[in-house]
């Protein structure tokens, strides 16, 4: 009896072993899934401290301090239970003497929104036009070490509905969709979408990298170079949708197979986050001539029952996003500016 007990315990040791492993494999799972936002109903309010997540918005230029205004009004009115963060170049002034726009946006925000203001020096490296240049600066967010984790979004977009579940996934470093509209074979994430756990270490790393590392490429590039093989998966769906998918012809790479059906309206109705990215077509506070319309639409389609190229549906949603925005955009920094 005695001689058997060590490999009774020997067994058990590898079946706990197993279970840990399995446990591990699963959590990771999960990340790879469609998320839930029913998950969060299942924990007592009390569990979570809400006060340790937030969303991080940075903006260089007014008309993106709009744009992160938009994103704060969007989270408000969804009832996101996360602190909202604003990271704004030093030189805005908030003080009720100065009478700026970008003091009214930012005061608008603070008041309105509950938005915590958060002035920072402005990361530029040259090359590629402006706005590229900045985009170094939203990796800010990765030193934003009084909270436990953040969500930051690029603010060129539409927020559908909260994300306040990914706040609860496995710990990483950074997690992030894939950029699905790249070539499949190619591991590609998208940074318009991170959820990060800030760290001086990794904001030191990723410093270095912005000054001392291979020339060329943005912040896109950087995450890829440093997090390309540890990032934790965010799935595309719902949680990334491109604006020029909806003039695409081919689907596939979205939906993850070639059998599923495309159905815009109910894509649209499931996605959390919708970013502009259509060019030619500018972003949708710019706007676009006729011509550049025409040309880019998204065709009118035949229809089975007529026969006639007269199914529109697929043009008037793709208008419909751009029009949603500028008309939400004269709503809210209209009234910040009047």
């Amino acid at each position: 009896m005695t001689s058997k007990y060590p490999k009774f315990v020997r067994a058990l040791l590898i079946a706990v072993l197993m279970l840990a492993m399995l446990a591990i494999s699963l959590r990771h799972l999960s990340a790879s899934i469609s998320l839930q936002e029913s998950q969060l109903d299942h924990l007592p309010e009390k569990q979570i401290n809400w006060s340790r997540f937030a969303y991080t918005q940075y903006a260089t230029d007014r008309s993106y301090l709009c744009n992160s205004v938009m994103i704060f009004e969007a989270l408000h009115r969804l009832g996101s239970k996360a602190d909202l963060v604003l990271m704004y170049p030093s030189h805005f002034l908030v003080s009720e003497e100065d009478d700026s726009p970008e003091a009214r946006l930012l005061r608008f925000a603070r008041d309105k929104y509950a938005v915590k203001l958060k002035p920072m020096e402005v990361i530029y490296k040259g090359g590629g036009g402006e706005t590229w240049s900045r985009s170094y600066t939203k990796l800010l967010t990765f030193n934003q070490t009084e909270y436990d984790r953040v969500i930051h979004l690029d603010s060129d977009a539409t927020l559908l509905q909260t994300m306040d579940e990914l706040f609860l996934l496995p710990s990483a470093p950074v997690a992030m969709p894939l950029a699905y509209w790249f070539h499949q074979e190619d591991k590609v994430f998208t940074s318009a979408l991170m959820l990060i756990e800030p760290s001086t270490a990794e904001f030191s790393r990723l410093t270095n990298e912005i000054w001392e590392g291979v020339s060329g490429g943005y912040d896109m590039d950087i995450v890829n170079r440093l997090y390309g093989d540890t990032a934790l998966i965010i799935p595309h769906r719902p949680y990334m949708l491109l604006t020029g998918e909806f003039r695409s012809k081919d689907h596939e790479a979205y939906l993850g197979n070639a059998d599923e059906t495309w159905d815009a309206d109910r894509v649209l109705e499931a996605a959390k986050y919708l970013h502009f990215s259509d060019w030619p077509v500018p972003k949708p506070w710019i706007t676009a001539t006729q011509h550049v319309l025409e040309e880019t639409q998204p065709p009118c389609e035949v229809q089975l029952a007529t026969g006639q190229q007269d199914d529109c549906h697929a043009r008037q949603l793709w208008l419909g996003m751009y029009e949603e925005f500028r008309s939400r955009r004269q709503n809210i920094c209209g009234v910040a500016l009047s």
